[in-house]
């Protein structure tokens, strides 16, 4: 793979293993980019296909799809739907000095840090373009909600990226979105859109916005395939704790070269669902086994579960990443009370 450069100069994840730095003192290699102004003008390639680490799937992978693949389980995979984990409970009361998550469902989140309540991948909608309706209800009404001082989006697939959730924001919620898909949100009139590249970052009241690598695509529309980036956000408060929010992505290289970058993260939200067949899916979903991998690779305290048991995108049982998630963070070694597995609507506070 080859090294590409982002229109700030800064190096993209591709290329080789990064050295590690030379004394305890030394900054984290590469060293964090400046904040870059909110809502910036700025100019995009055409195209990120560069950005991808393996192919997309060609004819003959769409053909074998057709003869053996399977979009849902079958009815023993979807006999546990009821058993789904879901308890929905008040948003926790916080202040400028609180972290806390609570997880609305799939990769929806609600983030407070640095007295900021966050937003990620806001999905409210019952159902999304050619999927089945969810399966576990929001974890959070939307009349809940304290204000909504900003949101990220990792990407823009329909499950990530709702624009019926997103017309109930004020037009001037500030917007944190992956290289080229501003345009989206000006033509819905937001006006406070930050788009950045792998590695660069944007800071709002003190707290860090930092956008990411991973492996994944964007598409929403028959023509725009990887016209947009995709990637996760690091949020880092002013006392330098730091939440980590995957977004969709695959197992690889990145998640070692985030943790380097952004030491000490406190919790990372990963994917641990949608990922069977494997052969189909191995590129872009992390299977739970990789998701427990991929919180020891950033070096993350907590691993807190998502993008399972709300929407059934794949072939998998419906109780089987968590299943999965929990033995393999068992046989890692690691403990217990990191795993928040949350159910929908329930909240967790950083101590």
């Amino acid at each position: 793979m080859s090294t590409s450069t982002s229109t700030s100069g800064s190096t993209s994840v591709k290329g080789t293993g990064a050295p590690a730095a030379t004394s305890s003192s030394a900054p984290p290699y590469p060293p964090l980019a400046e904040p870059r102004p909110m809502a910036e003008h700025r100019v995009w390639p055409r195209t990120f296909h560069d950005r991808l680490t393996a192919p997309l799937p060609g004819l003959k992978a769409v053909a074998r799809f057709a003869r053996e693949g399977a979009v849902r389980p079958g009815p023993e995979g979807l006999a546990d739907i009821p058993r789904l984990p879901y308890a929905p409970g008040p948003l926790p009361r916080v202040d400028a000095r609180t972290v806390a998550v609570t997880w609305a469902g799939h990769a929806s989140w609600v983030v407070r840090i640095g007295g900021l309540t966050v937003l990620t991948d806001p999905v409210w909608s019952r159902r999304i373009l050619g999927t089945p309706a969810r399966v576990t209800p929001v974890g959070v009404p939307w009349s809940a909600l304290p204000g909504v001082d900003a949101v990220v989006i990792s990407h823009n697939h329909y499950d990530h990226l709702d624009a019926p959730t997103l017309r109930r924001l004020p037009r001037d919620t500030p917007v944190f979105a992956p290289a080229g898909l501003g345009r989206w949100f000006h033509r819905r009139r937001f006006t406070r859109v930050t788009e950045l590249d792998w590695w660069e970052a944007a800071e709002l009241d003190g707290v860090r916005f930092d956008f990411v690598p991973a492996h994944h695509w964007s598409k929403r529309t028959l023509t725009d395939t990887c016209r947009t980036l995709w990637g996760g956000w690091v949020l880092t408060d002013a006392d330098g704790r730091r939440v980590y929010f995957a977004g969709d992505t695959g197992y690889g290289h990145w998640f070692a070269r985030i943790g380097r970058r952004h030491p000490g993260i406190d919790l990372a939200l990963l994917p641990i669902g949608a990922y069977d067949p494997r052969w189909w899916l191995r590129d872009v979903h992390c299977d739970p086994e990789e998701a427990v991998r991929a919180a020891q690779d950033v070096g993350a305290r907590r691993m807190a579960p998502m993008h399972w048991g709300t929407f059934v995108l794949s072939a998998e049982p419906v109780m089987e990443p968590l299943t999965r998630v929990r033995a393999a963070w068992q046989r890692a070694g690691l403990p217990r009370e990191h795993l928040w597995d949350l159910p929908v609507g329930a909240s967790r506070l950083l101590e």
